[in-house]
């Protein structure tokens, strides 16, 4: 994640009391999960990790669904997003419109999605 990026997803969380993390297991998505929790500096409810092939990614979807946060900002895998994705809509109340990621899932077609760019733009789905 670039600097750019990470200053992108910091203003788009703003004033949220507090949120969720989610990253998928691989050691960038967790370093830029670590990031953005300390670049927010605000309430992180739970941070949940899942790998990029499950048997369903129920256990992770309940874990990261369950806090209801204002947010939910995802550091993942495209790959891995998709199963956990899926599991999320199927089986919790999890919304993709207070659900912010990173530039790695911006071609992720999810209606209600936001996340930034490297270059720090911002896009919504």
């Amino acid at each position: 994640m670039t600097p750019r990026e990470l200053e992108a997803l910091v203003r788009l969380i703003g004033p949220a009391r507090h949120i969720v993390l989610g990253t998928a297991a691989d050691p960038v998505s967790r370093a830029d999960g670590d990031r953005i929790a300390a670049a927010w500096g605000g309430l992180v409810l739970a941070t949940v990790t899942w790998p990029e092939t499950a048997a369903s990614w129920l256990r992770q979807a309940r874990r990261f669904a369950a806090p209801d946060p204002d947010l939910w900002v995802v550091s993942a895998t495209p790959a891995g997003w998709a199963g956990m994705a899926r599991r999320l809509r199927l089986s919790t109340s999890w919304s993709p419109h207070r659900t912010l990621t990173t530039s790695a899932l911006a071609d992720f077609a999810l209606p209600g999605l936001r996340g930034t760019r490297p270059d720090g733009t911002t896009w919504e789905t």
